[in-house]
């Protein structure tokens, strides 16, 4: 059984910047494809940032190319979002999902998933 605990959500204002955190244990970390994923209040849950097992392969939705960076340090078993430039519309639970094998950026590909730490950004 994989657990994960994300950390390091909270209010800015728009133009800011925060750093997700998300703490993996139960599991060989480096087999695991690891992604985020966002839940803004009365929609759906969608797909932000994927990364590889080894880290050298990433991919990003569209609203947050260029202003997130997906990073995993297999030593520490953590995987990390860096969100620069948020708006308000980045506002929105943040969840940390866990896969064995390939990168996907598809939800129900993941198996292994975080409580949730809560973005918000105001304008």
């Amino acid at each position: 059984q994989v657990q994960l605990v994300e950390s390091g959500g909270g209010l800015v204002q728009a133009g800011g910047s925060l750093r997700l955190s998300c703490a993996v244990s139960g599991r060989t970390f480096s087999n695991l494809a690891m992604a985020w994923f966002r839940q803004a209040p009365g929609k759906a849950r969608e797909f932000v940032a994927a990364i590889r097992r080894s880290g050298d392969v990433t991919v990003y939705a569209d609203s947050v190319k260029g202003r997130f960076t997906i990073s995993r340090d297999n030593a520490k078993n953590t995987v990390y979002l860096q969100m620069n430039s948020l708006k308000p519309e980045d506002t929105a639970v943040y969840y940390c999902a866990a896969k064995l094998g390939v990168v996907s950026r598809t939800e129900f590909n993941f198996d292994s998933w975080g409580q949730g730490t809560q973005v918000t950004v105001s304008s």
